[in-house]
């Protein structure tokens, strides 16, 4: 097995655990995700993350350039990586350590959470698709695919959780602020601009 393969699959084989835990969570009465404290779950899912993180790094680097887009696009997708980096940034820095990997703190809607329920998961979804963009990999465009699958799930596994620790404060919350982004959060960053 070459290298590339080796990395290749050992992205999809960490994502397909965290899926498993994801819809486990979606599917059943057990929460495997958010842990809400530091249990077996959130040891396993941060352990899949790492090993997904390690295996999308090695393949962009093992297999950079290999799909020829055009050189814009690769331009478009280094913008975009930084961007979903910033926001990213943005919303972790507004958390706690232990709040951003999923144990559970207060309930934030200010700062970027002003914007959307979940500013570190737009950042990784717009950066992870840029980086794809920027490496021009077919194997990291997928690998960035099942990514962003997982991201798109993530919170949905975590609202129930935190309906039942916040109660009316997030219903009233989640009313007010989309779970990613839509014309609230455009508005809102507008007379943001102009206030």
């Amino acid at each position: 097995m070459t290298p590339i393969r080796l990395a290749f699959g050992a992205g999809l084989l960490s994502a397909a655990g965290v899926y498993v835990l994801v819809l486990g969570t979606l599917l059943t009465n057990h929460e495997w995700w958010p842990p809400g404290d530091r249990t077996p779950a959130y040891y396993l899912h941060w352990t899949l993350v790492s090993v997904f993180d390690v295996a999308l790094v090695v393949t962009a680097a093992l297999d950079w350039g290999a799909w020829t887009l055009p050189q814009s696009a690769s331009l478009v997708g280094g913008a975009l990586a930084v961007l979903g980096t910033v926001v990213f940034a943005w919303g972790a820095r507004t958390l706690h350590a232990d709040e951003t990997m999923g144990v559970t703190g207060d309930l934030y809607t200010g700062g970027p959470y002003a914007y959307t329920r979940n500013p570190q998961y737009v950042g990784m979804i717009v950066g992870v698709t840029g980086f794809a963009l920027a490496v021009d990999s077919a194997l990291v465009a997928a690998l960035a695919a099942v990514h962003v699958g997982w991201v798109i799930l993530l919170p949905r596994a975590e609202e129930p959780h935190l309906r039942a620790e916040f109660g009316a404060a997030y219903e009233r919350y989640a009313r007010r602020v989309p779970r990613f982004v839509g014309l609230r959060t455009v508005r809102r960053a507008i007379a943001g601009c102009r206030g």
